[in-house]
């Protein structure tokens, strides 16, 4: 009987710590400030580190529950803007357009610190230069930009942008479009660019930053409202730190990191992700003294661009459209 009540008493206690372990998990949980992050896309390499970051538990030690969203048909940076979503990616390009239009957004970080981006094709369809785009047909999603860009590769090479047949293909596959009736498209070579290695498809590819510096801008990059920022600079400071641990945690350790993205998306091709990620690890922070860091001359470069290519109603206030104060280690302001 006595052996019988010990047991009891320590089944009781032992059921007790348990329920105040439980009790104390839940506890944390909710003390934790819910915040949101909308992507830009459909999620890929270039988020790997926002999913490391809430695997390796890096948001919960800075006090976060992060929950991330999918754009929809608002987009992360109308979101953002309106205050309808804490945080967003998005790129350096919109964000110019945005600001110029009085949109209160903000970049807080440069998730690559160089353009990956530039026109692809078969390596069939023979376009081996900017001049070679006469004649062709370009697949693109019906922005002004375009146009623009090809125009200002094309005339170092004194040709002619009227000659190029450009449509718009909406959500159409690359690979799908260039079987079809497209010559040429607009990727991120560390994508899509990836995956036709994967397929053992040869591309010729023009990468952007082959023919202007100021085409060389940040893309994608981690973006808040100017709200957010005199309201709550506590948590974005929190957020950028946890984030900035994950991209780390993916340059360091890109098979690792791949598992993670994998794991939490799995619809996504596991050999795609894991050779994407081999390819892009080294690239965020690349030749920056950290992650995430941006530099005004970028932004300037990239505005005069747009401005000179009358995308712009006026000049940008570059440093208005930036931030490098909330990166960890000494976050200094805008840098020239």
């Amino acid at each position: 009987m006595k052996k019988l009540l010990i047991m009891l008493v320590a089944l009781l206690l032992l059921a007790t710590g348990c329920s105040s372990e439980e009790n104390s998990g839940s506890q944390e949980k909710e003390a934790l400030k819910k915040v949101s992050l909308v992507l830009d896309w459909t999620p890929n390499t270039n988020h790997t580190g926002i999913y490391a970051a809430q695997e390796k538990g890096y948001f919960e030690e800075e006090g976060l529950d992060v929950e991330i969203l999918m754009p929809g048909e608002a987009g992360a940076d109308q979101l953002v803007a309106s205050g309808k979503a804490d945080f967003g990616i998005g790129a350096q390009e919109a964000l110019t357009e945005a600001r110029v239009q009085d949109i209160p957004i903000v970049s807080i970080a440069a998730i690559i610190q160089h353009n990956t981006s530039g026109f692809a094709s078969p390596k069939e369809k023979g376009i081996t230069s900017p001049k070679d785009f006469e004649g062709k047909t370009y697949g693109g999603w019906g922005a002004p930009v375009e146009k623009a860009v090809i125009d200002s590769l094309m005339k170092q090479e004194n040709a002619d942008v009227e000659k190029v047949n450009i449509v718009n293909m909406g959500d159409t596959d690359f690979f799908t479009a260039v079987e079809r009736d497209i010559d040429f498209a607009w990727i991120y070579y560390g994508w899509t660019g990836v995956e036709a290695e994967l397929r053992g498809k040869e591309l010729n590819m023009q990468y952007l930053t082959d023919y202007s510096k100021k085409l060389d801008y940040y893309t994608p990059v981690l973006t808040t409202s100017e709200q957010k920022i005199a309201d709550d600079p506590e948590t974005v400071e929190a957020f950028v730190a946890a984030v900035s641990k994950g991209y780390q945690f993916a340059a360091e350790q890109p098979d690792k990191a791949a598992d993670i993205l994998i794991d939490a998306v799995p619809d996504l091709d596991a050999e795609l992700v894991k050779a994407s990620q081999q390819w892009l690890s080294p690239k965020y922070q690349d030749d920056a003294p950290r992650w995430g860091e941006q530099q005004q001359q970028v932004w300037e470069n990239y505005a005069d661009w747009m401005y000179d290519n009358g995308l712009l109603d006026h000049e940008l206030e570059a440093e208005k459209a930036f931030t490098n104060k909330f990166l960890p280690d000494g976050g200094e302001e805008n840098n020239e």
